[in-house]
Formats: structure tokens, C-alpha cells, sequence
């Protein structure tokens, strides 16, 4: 039987994650791009991600009373922790005060010196992370930690967002090597199997190309 951690990973891999070449918002590429929103957006992923983070709060024994962080990388994690928790509150952080009405930078729970925990899709450089948890330091919350999904690691994001959420910790569910890896994994199941050694197809015995599921040529194959 699957974990949901397990079933969020393949979910990532399948959904979030691409091989090819990608610019990057820093103006350098990488072979492979990843966005978490069409994961934390889909049904299934939605509730697959509130239970492991909230598996992962409860695990690390920091009792917040509410989760937040930038929008909107954050937003659906937010939503989805709190409505599979039905106890931790949610928090949005705008990238900057708006400018009509009460002009607040934070949007839903407000509970000044609450114990708090910041959530983000990515890290990459760590830069929304920080900015979370900037506001909220500002605002008046308490952070206790810092959790991401994916964590870019060759990015060296990480240290900011340490040094930022200090003395909380900061806490990633997967690196993008754990995606990657499982990504690779469900094409090569995906993949067909070639031959070795010569055999023939079962429908018109010319050369087989694949035995997956049955032995056929190119023209036949399954």
C-alpha cells in the first residue's frame, strides 16, 4: 500500500516535471523545468499534499496555529493543509501592500504573536520563502518553521531561507533529485522493450521490435 508522500511523489513526477531546455527568470537554462501548481491544483494532488504537510507539522511537534506564506506558489498548499487538518488556520502574504482599503500585506488569518508556519511550492534561489517570512516576522507572528515541497538544490537557495527562518527550521518534502528520479522511473516503465535477439511478431511475423505487452512490430505494436 502506497504512503501519501509516495503517491505525491509519483503525482510530481507525472504532472510537475519535464526534461528538455529551459530559460530561467536568472536569464541561465536548465534541462529540466518543474511546476508544482498543476499538482497542488489537481484534485487528488490537493489532498495528497495537505496530508503530508500536515503530517510533516505534526511530525515535527511544532503545534502553529495557522500556515502561510507568498502568493501564490503558496496559496494552494495553504488551502490545502487547512481544510485537511479542519484545525490550522491560513495566511496569505501579498508580494506587496496594496494600496486601497486597510492596505494590509496580510491577507486572512491575523492573530499578532500566533505560532506560525511558512509553506512554499519551490525553492529555488529561496527569495518568496524569505519574503514570507519577513512579513510575517513583521506583522508579528511567531515562525516556528519553514517547509517546501520541492527543493531546487544546485539553486544553494537553502542557506537563505536558513538563515531567515533562524532559529525555525526549514524543512523540504523532496528535492527535485527525488522528482527527477521517479520521473525517469515511470518512463522507462512507459517505454517499450526492445530486442536483444531477433524475434517476430505475433500478428504478420516480420522483426518484433517490442514484447511489451505482446512481441509485434513497429506497425503493430501495441
Amino acid at each position: 500500500m502506497h504512503s501519501p508522500r509516495q503517491d505525491l511523489l509519483r503525482l510530481l513526477a507525472s504532472k510537475s516535471f519535464r526534461l528538455g531546455e529551459f530559460k530561467l527568470s536568472s536569464g541561465g537554462t536548465s534541462d529540466y523545468y518543474i511546476d508544482c501548481r498543476t499538482t497542488t491544483l489537481d484534485a487528488k494532488g490537493s489532498r495528497l499534499t495537505g496530508e503530508v504537510f500536515f503530517g510533516e507539522i505534526r511530525k515535527q511537534g511544532w503545534k502553529p496555529q495557522a500556515i502561510g506564506g507568498l502568493t501564490m506558489g503558496a496559496d494552494p498548499i495553504v488551502t490545502a493543509v487547512s481544510v485537511v487538518s479542519g484545525e490550522l488556520n491560513g495566511f496569505l502574504v501579498r508580494k506587496a501592500e496594496k494600496q486601497h482599503g486597510t492596505g494590509q500585506r496580510i491577507e486572512g488569518f491575523r492573530e499578532k504573536g500566533a505560532r506560525v508556519v511558512i509553506v512554499d511550492d519551490v525553492c529555488t534561489t529561496g527569495s518568496s520563502t524569505v519574503q514570507a517570512i519577513e512579513a510575517a516576522r513583521e506583522f508579528g507572528f511567531e515562525i516556528v518553521g519553514a517547509i517546501c515541497l520541492v527543493e531546487r538544490e544546485e539553486a544553494k537557495g537553502r542557506p537563505s531561507v536558513e538563515k531567515a527562518a533562524a532559529p525555525a527550521p526549514f524543512i523540504s518534502i523532496f528535492t527535485t533529485r527525488d522528482v527527477r528520479t521517479e520521473h525517469v522511473m515511470q518512463m522507462d516503465d512507459t517505454s517499450p522493450v526492445i530486442f536483444a535477439v531477433a524475434a517476430s511478431c505475433e500478428v504478420c511475423g516480420r522483426p518484433a521490435v517490442t514484447n511489451a505487452p505482446r512481441n509485434r512490430c513497429a506497425a503493430h505494436k501495441v
